[in-house]
């Protein structure tokens, strides 16, 4: 099916679209300020630096509501800042990039932990001859394994003389791998798994902590899970996608018409939805989707917190490089189905982020229909309650491990059964 394409009425520069972000990453911060004094926010920032960020670590639970924002948007500014240097364009990996370092600065990425690996990162591409700009958003997204970095310096017991070091060098090393795996692993799940990355931290981050446990140092999971400010997180959610959707609905002639070709792709690996569609389709995209995420949230008497304004966050990011309403419903659907014969309730934590971040497999859904996406959130929220104990909870993008592993077995048990004949959806499969 072939779309003929609806041009916007402003197309936004570059320079718009950087400033509308900056204005997001403002606003988280503005919040934190709203909520803590000053005083507070900075004693905060130091409890989130210095404690353990093993899943689940509800930043609010640890620093308070304010240090929390103030972190995450601290983190926006910080990835800003690289694409703007680097003279990045605002496309759809970038957004997605965004959203997600800012969302998991919410419950486990902070100033201190993100910069060793993506420092790593760069040793790499220094050592193979590739410029930054070809691995910036490996480096970004592979601070998935920030946790490492905090969980050797400020949890073990050795000495500063041995385990500062230890803990430099093993960060660095962890990044100078993650590019070659991460490009490697994209093969196994075919670019079914948005969290390719999370996949990469998974697998990279169960060698290490093999090797980390026999020398005993054994990271263990954490549960710190804040409750009771649903109210208050909801009406701040609200007004930042309600502003995204007026926006997008300002540089689109027919916004409605325009999600509805958005809807068309499978969103496999790489559907950048702002080069295909532009930049306000996008933005509707991201609301809507992320409006859903927080409908879904709500219905399901979950909790709004760290670790899941976090999962909305992703998921809104996420709605620029593939996710869309039709192939993230499926996902729900399954995962939602899946609790109804299980021991554990739609609202528990580990479900409603499952929920959140088990719509990386959206294109399984996408591209193969509602009874295969249905299928793949059943299994993903079974697999997804056993693989954290296999890197001790310090990747945080666990779920993208669980789906890269789905995906791997679920796509050709799909292509076995059921011959695929494909629908022509425009850029579903680059």
């Amino acid at each position: 099916m072939k779309f003929q394409p609806v041009k916007a009425i402003n197309a936004p520069s570059e320079h718009t679209k950087l400033t509308i972000f900056v204005g997001f990453a403002l606003a988280m911060i503005g919040f934190g300020f709203s909520q803590n004094t000053p005083g507070e926010i900075w004693r905060g920032l130091g409890a989130i630096m210095t404690s353990p960020d093993t899943l689940i670590s509800d930043y609010i639970g640890i620093g308070g509501i304010g240090a929390t924002f103030v972190n995450a948007g601290g983190l926006a500014l910080i990835v800003l800042l690289v694409l703007h240097r680097l003279r990045l364009p605002i496309d759809g990996v970038a957004i997605s990039c965004l959203f997600t370092v800012t969302g998991v600065g919410l419950f486990g990425k902070n100033l201190f932990n993100v910069w060793l690996i993506p420092l790593g990162v760069l040793i790499y591409a220094h050592r193979q001859n590739k410029s930054i700009k070809e691995v910036v958003y490996g480096a970004l997204f592979g601070t998935a394994l920030a946790p490492v970095t905090t969980e050797i310096i400020f949890s073990t017991v050795a000495s500063p003389w041995i385990k500062i070091p230890l803990g430099i060098t093993v960060s660095l090393l962890i990044g100078f791998i993650l590019i070659p795996v991460s490009t490697n692993l994209l093969k196994v799940h075919q670019g079914f798994n948005l969290y390719n990355m999370g996949f990469t931290a998974g697998v990279v981050g169960i060698i290490f902590v093999s090797v980390l446990n026999s020398y005993g140092i054994i990271p263990i999971p954490q549960m710190i899970w804040t409750t009771g400010n649903n109210r208050l997180f909801t009406m701040f959610l609200l007004s930042l996608l309600l502003a995204m959707l007026g926006m997008g609905c300002y540089w689109e002639r027919q916004p409605w018409l325009k999600l509805k070709q958005i809807c068309q792709y499978s969103g496999q690996l790489r559907t950048d939805f702002v080069v295909l569609e532009g930049f306000g389709a996008t933005l509707i995209n991201m609301a809507v989707t992320g409006l859903m995420a927080i409908a879904y949230i709500l219905s399901v008497g979950g909790d709004l917190n760290g670790p899941t304004i976090g999962g909305i966050l992703t998921v809104t990011g996420f709605a620029a490089f593939g996710k869309h309403p039709r192939n993230v419903l499926p996902i729900w659907g399954g995962i939602y189905l899946a609790t109804l014969s299980k021991t554990v309730a739609a609202n528990d934590p580990v479900m409603v982020l499952a929920a959140l971040l088990g719509t990386t497999l959206a294109p399984i859904a996408g591209k193969y229909g509602w009874f295969w996406g249905i299928t793949a959130g059943f299994i993903h929220s079974s697999a997804v309650q056993s693989v954290a104990v296999l890197h001790g909870g310090l990747n945080l993008y666990n779920n993208g491990f669980a789906a890269g592993i789905v995906a791997a077995v679920l796509i050709p048990v799909i292509e076995m059964t059921k011959e695929y004949k494909s629908q022509g959806s425009p850029g579903g499969d680059t």
